[in-house]
This record gives structure tokens, sequence and C-alpha cells, in this order.
């Protein structure tokens, strides 16, 4: 697909927090909710947490070494892992009004405006949140997220960021993160390669094959590209929303599933019908390669190509889902031409675009978990996702895409008519729906795969934030020590 070339003005990467754009280097992350009690204490210690805040300018020095390193290592051995660390700092709107903020209003967004437990019923959380543990029940007002190489290290810097906070939080809890182990780096829990689908941001991603780029506004507030831009108050420029779920995963569940429904086909063993099976439920191979450009059989030589594994979208297939399901995980949340070119005079979806960040949590399966089918341990996925807007962007993508079994509308204009289904891994139905989705069985695409009543996503908290600039913290945020 072609590129068009940067338009949006240079960013100050050193004004924006550095898990945005970039994203903190890690191996492991520890999340920190927490309430402020002594909001003008807060506000003066806050001036010592800021020279810890990695800005998005530190990130990418950051990447820099790590690949500085890999290139001088010699071949077949294994890179030294650097030491480093990040940490970043985001808001909820009781913060921002425990701060003394009157114009938080004017970020014009809705769904941060009355928190993520509040928006649990529209999100389709089971009984409105009622698996949430009580920390996310509870109003937070803030998150501190410190990611790094290793536990010593992220802890090293945690017992510095407590030290200056002191008395002047509650911390309700926090979360360790840790991605997988050995070939499994990189793939969330039920084994799939995440995370590369994320938007290319203009002025500051290479052009390569794919999606278009978009405008940085779609991420950054009052950057260019910033739909809502009209009214937000200065002190919002460069910041971004932050949403946070604690989604686990029911992985025996979701393999016994697989093995229990295998694409049946002449020469198919049944373990590659379950591999088959999984994939189109995704709408990628474990692998990370996209189903529509590999669409019966494994590519992982097209998976390890940044040029190839993205550069899809699901074009002449309005109307078709042999190759992909319209109901997949990656075409429900990322729809591509089934909306921009649904009509001559479509409307760009860069507004729903979001940076997805996060990291996994909780051990691997055990083999009694295996072979009982059943999740004895907590696991899952710590979802962290940036966007200019939360209404737009993960709200819209969860309760008007994933959730909507109608979505995505060509699937109304086959021959015969389909129903596309429901997002077989984080799509949630009303109580007593029947959840299924069509088209997983390339031999048979208008039959309908049953799902089970409970999901192999639960979600079981979270919260929406906001991110802001290095400049707010220091001008609007902190008061002087």
């Amino acid at each position: 697909m072609s590129q068009s070339q940067p338009t949006s003005p240079a960013l100050d990467l050193k004004n924006i927090q550095g898990d945005i754009l970039s994203g903190l280097p890690k191996k492991t992350e520890t999340y920190v909710f927490f309430q402020i009690t002594l909001v003008d204490a807060f506000r003066r210690q806050l001036q010592h947490l800021l020279p810890l805040i990695k800005s998005t300018a530190d990130v990418v020095q950051d990447r820099g070494a790590i690949e500085r390193s890999k290139r001088s290592t010699p071949a077949g051995q294994k890179p030294k892992l650097l030491t480093l660390t990040g940490v970043n700092i985001s808001f909820s709107r009781f913060g921002l009004d425990k701060l003394g903020f009157t114009d938080a209003d004017n970020l014009n967004d809705d769904a941060f405006k009355k928190g993520q437990f509040s928006d649990a019923a529209t999100l389709g959380d089971p009984d409105s949140g009622a698996d949430w543990e009580p920390a996310f029940k509870d109003k937070l007002d803030a998150m501190i997220h410190v990611a790094g190489d290793s536990h010593v290290s992220v802890d090293v810097v945690l017992v510095e960021v407590r030290a200056i906070l002191g008395l002047t939080i509650h911390e309700v809890t926090h979360i360790v993160g840790d991605v997988r182990p050995g070939d499994q780096d990189g793939h969330e829990h039920f084994g799939f390669l995440d995370g590369i689908s994320n938007p290319s941001i203009e002025g500051f991603d290479p052009v390569i094959p794919g999606p278009h780029q978009i405008k940085p506004g779609f991420l950054l507030l009052g950057e260019d590209g910033d739909s809502r831009a009209t009214g937000r108050p200065e002190w919002s420029v460069d910041g971004s929303f932050l949403v946070f779920r604690y989604l686990f995963q029911r992985v025996p569940e979701f393999d016994d599933f697989l093995e229990k429904n295998p694409v049946i086909a002449p020469n198919l063993p049944p373990k590659d019908g379950s591999e088959l099976r999984g994939a189109r439920l995704v709408g990628r191979w474990k692998s990370g390669a996209p189903i529509d450009l590999a669409p019966l059989q494994d590519d992982p030589v097209l998976a390890q190509d940044v040029n190839r594994r993205n550069d899809f979208s699901y074009e002449g297939q309005l109307t078709d889902q042999s190759r992909c399901p319209f109901a997949a995980h990656v075409r429900k949340t990322f729809p591509r031409d089934d909306l921009e070119k649904l009509t001559p005079t479509s409307p760009s979806i860069d507004n729903r675009r979001i940076m997805r960040r996060g990291i996994q949590f909780g051990p691997e399966v055990t083999e009694d978990e295996h072979n009982s089918h059943t999740t004895k341990h907590g696991r899952g996925l710590l979802f962290v996702c940036y966007s200019s807007s939360i209404t737009d962007g993960f709200q819209f993508i969860q309760q008007s895409w994933t959730n909507d079994p109608s979505f995505p509308p060509g699937a109304a204009q086959a021959v015969p008519p389909v129903e596309p289904g429901f997002d077989a891994i984080i799509g949630q139905a009303e109580e007593g729906t029947i959840r299924s989705l069509s088209g997983t069985d390339p031999n048979n695409l208008d039959q309908d795969l049953q799902l089970p009543a409970t999901g192999f996503v639960v979600p079981h908290g979270g919260e929406y934030f906001f991110t802001p600039s290095i400049s707010a913290l220091k001008n609007k945020f902190a008061l002087a020590a």
C-alpha cells in the first residue's frame, strides 16, 4: 500500500511521557495505584519526582542503546540485557478533581469523566463489573508505572518513588507484570504474538508498508489531528488518555475449546485443525502472521517480516470472510477496508486508533491446569492503551465493534447475508445472550461456532487516566518545593 509523506509539525519529544509513542523498554513492569491524601504536600513532592519521569526523547535514546548493544553482540551469543528503567505517571478524573483542576470538563471526554467502573456496563463487563476486585471499585486518583530490565532494577526505583511521595499518598494496590519466558517473549498467554498492529505516527515513526500513518493528534491532545482539540485546556497539550484494564485469561479453557473444536478437513491432523480454528478466532497465527495473507497455513517467515506482516487491508472482502472471518479479533478491533472502503465517501477511522502497551502477568500454565482444562492460577494481560479520546477510541471499539454481533456491516450484504457474531477474545454479551460467531470453518463459512458462557477473557478491574506532558507536570500539577 502506498504511504503519504508525513505532514504533521515536529513533536517535542522531551515534553511527551515516554510510554505513549515509543513504549518504555521492559522485561517487567509494576503499576502502583494510589489515592492522594495530602494534596499540597503531594504537589510539592511531585517536583522531586519529575527527574525520574522518562520522556519520549529518553526512551528513543534507551532504544538506541539497546540496538547498539545487539549489533555489537557476536553472532550466536545472546545480547547483554542493559540496566534500564522508566517511570511515568497518570491521573484519573477523581485525581484531577482532588488536585483542584476546575477545567477538567474541558478535556471533553465523557468516559474519562465518569471513570471506568461506572462505564463497566457500557463496556459489557459481566454484571456491570461484578468480577472486579475491590481496589478498582474504589476511587483511584493516580497511577505510577515503573518499567525495567529486572525486578531488582524496578524495585530500587519503586523504593525511591515511595520515599519521595511518602505519606502524601495512600497506595491502594500494585500489580506486577512480566514478559513471558523464552520464545514466548512478546506473546500473550493464549500464545499469540501481540502488539504488532499499533498505528504508525506521522513525524515520529518510519514509513513502512501497511496501514497509512496517522496524525499525532489521534494520540496526543492538542496536536495535529486532535478532533476534540477545541476548548481543551492548554495544560492538556501533549498529554494522552490512558486506559488500564486488568484482564484475566482462561488459558486452559481456551486451549480445551480449540482442542474440542478443530477445523476438520482431509489430510489435516486434529492438532493442526485446532491451530487453524484458533488463528481464525484471532485473525493471526500464533507467530503473528495474518490469516488474510496466510489463510490456511502459518507462515513464520512472513510473521518476522515487519514490512509484510501488517500490510493487508481485507481488500475486496467487504462481503467475504473466506480468508478472514468478519468476527476475527483483529478484524473486529481494526476493520481497515471494512469501513474505510464501505462506500466511496466512507470516512477515515483514524479517530478509532489506539496505541497499545501493557504487559502479561501471572505464571505459565501448569501441568495440572493443562490436564484438568481448568484455570487455577491467575494470569492474563495488564492492558494499557493511549489515545486522545477514550470515548472515540477504546470505549467505541469495545461497545460498537467487538460487542456488536452485526459488525462489520458488509456481512449483511453477503450472499447469503450472515451475522458476524462476537469477537471471541474480548467481545462481551448481555446476560443470557448466547455468544457465537461465523466464518471460523473455511469449509463451512455460514456455520456458527457457539462460545462458552464464560468468556475466555474476564475483566477484573481498570480505570481511565490522563497522562500529562512533562511541562504540564512541572508547571500545572507540581508546586514549588
